[in-house]
């Protein structure tokens, strides 16, 4: 007997996130011990989670049949501090993916609009459709922003402008002062949202908090993450910075308990273990650098990235994708993202970058 229930007519055309495959769902599917494949499909530290955030964890466990702290009192306050900010500017989220769906909550609905970059983070469009609102994608400048050409996208119908940097799947950086003078110039009544879930990997970020501090843009939130840098991609931990009245209204959209105990106690951790985040940094500068200088010399196109990963052109990429697959290295096919000649591989430790190259070597020759 066929389902008879009216589901919402948006649900129809709504885009559905493709995550990075697991390890043991190819292990499962290849026959394939786990421990022999390596993923390089999802952005996440090669390094593991902070040595620091394991510790603070282990000490938690006993606890973990309490109700979290719905308001996440003491890593919202340690946030606060490190990015000079009060805890009323923050709000914490399950990943940054929900400030994102948040902000659809607070601002989107039918009849309004929201702006995006081609090549943009597949969860703007999700979000955009999921409140029923209109999507305006306005074609990419080489695989990055063109800034210019989103402002003038802007419309009376628009309520939120979607930035990256640096941009995911892309790996592109906006310059700083252009980055800026765009925040800048947007009408007081539409919000920017500026994602930075890599931008701990520049080595000169831009500093948009001052813009939030000092209240000069008061349209302003910026989003981070956890999952990268941080290495507790599997806690999900994301937060917004923006002023107090936005991140209020953001909250009154918020579940209860969205941020788990466990989450909040190994992020409150991982916030002081700068040992993991440097070694990853230099880690990542270092075979970044190797990476594309070995596409180079195969006379492979890529996109210099400002991330931990790179877009490489390698003809079809799902077939380049199934083939490294059976070598035991996952990467992202980007056909998705309407990069289908593409695939995306994260920066790994030196003996996985190397046997990615060496397994890719082998896809392309066949």
């Amino acid at each position: 007997m066929p389902l008879d229930i009216p589901f919402k007519d948006l649900l129809d055309s709504l885009p559905v996130y493709q995550p990075g495959r697991p390890i043991e769902e190819v292990a499962r599917e290849l026959g394939m011990p786990a421990e022999e494949i390596i993923k390089l499909a999802s952005n996440e530290n090669p390094f593991g989670p902070s040595p620091r955030a394991m510790e603070a964890l282990r000490r938690s466990l006993e606890k973990l049949h309490l109700y979290p702290d719905g308001n996440s009192f003491y890593l919202k306050g340690a946030l606060a501090e490190r990015l000079r900010m009060k805890p009323g500017n923050i709000v914490l989220g399950n990943g940054s993916n929900e400030v994102l769906e948040l902000i659809g909550h607070a601002l989107l609905e039918p009849g309004v609009e929201a702006v995006v970059s081609q090549y943009c983070f597949a969860v703007y469009p999700i979000v955009t459709h999921l409140f029923g609102a209109q999507l305006v994608t306005v074609p990419a400048d080489e695989l990055g922003h063109d800034l210019k050409a989103m402002r003038n996208a802007v419309t009376g119908r628009t309520r939120v402008v979607f930035v990256a940097n640096p941009n995911n799947p892309t790996g592109t950086l906006i310059p700083n002062a252009d980055l800026i003078a765009f925040i800048e110039d947007m009408p007081s009544n539409i919000l920017v949202v500026v994602d930075e879930a890599y931008t701990e990997f520049l080595e000169e970020p831009p500093d948009l908090l001052p813009l939030i501090r000092e209240q000069r843009v008061p349209n302003l939130v910026v989003t981070r993450t956890f999952s990268k840098i941080f290495g507790l991609a599997g806690l999900r931990i994301g937060y917004g910075v923006g002023h107090s009245e936005l991140i209020a209204a953001l909250e009154k959209t918020r579940e209860p308990f969205n941020l788990n105990a466990a989450a909040q106690t190994a992020a409150l951790a991982a916030l002081d273990d700068d040992e993991h985040v440097d070694k990853t940094k230099s880690n990542n500068r270092e075979e970044l650098r190797k990476l594309e200088s070995a596409l180079e010399s195969r006379g492979l196109e890529y996109v210099p990235s400002a991330g931990n990963f790179s877009l490489v052109r390698v003809g079809h990429g799902a077939t380049v994708f199934r083939g490294l697959q059976k070598e035991g290295v996952i990467v992202r096919p980007m056909a998705g993202y309407g990069l289908p000649e593409w695939i995306r591989v994260t920066v790994g430790t030196p003996p996985e970058n190397r046997r990615f190259l060496e397994a890719l070597d082998r896809v392309l020759d066949n």
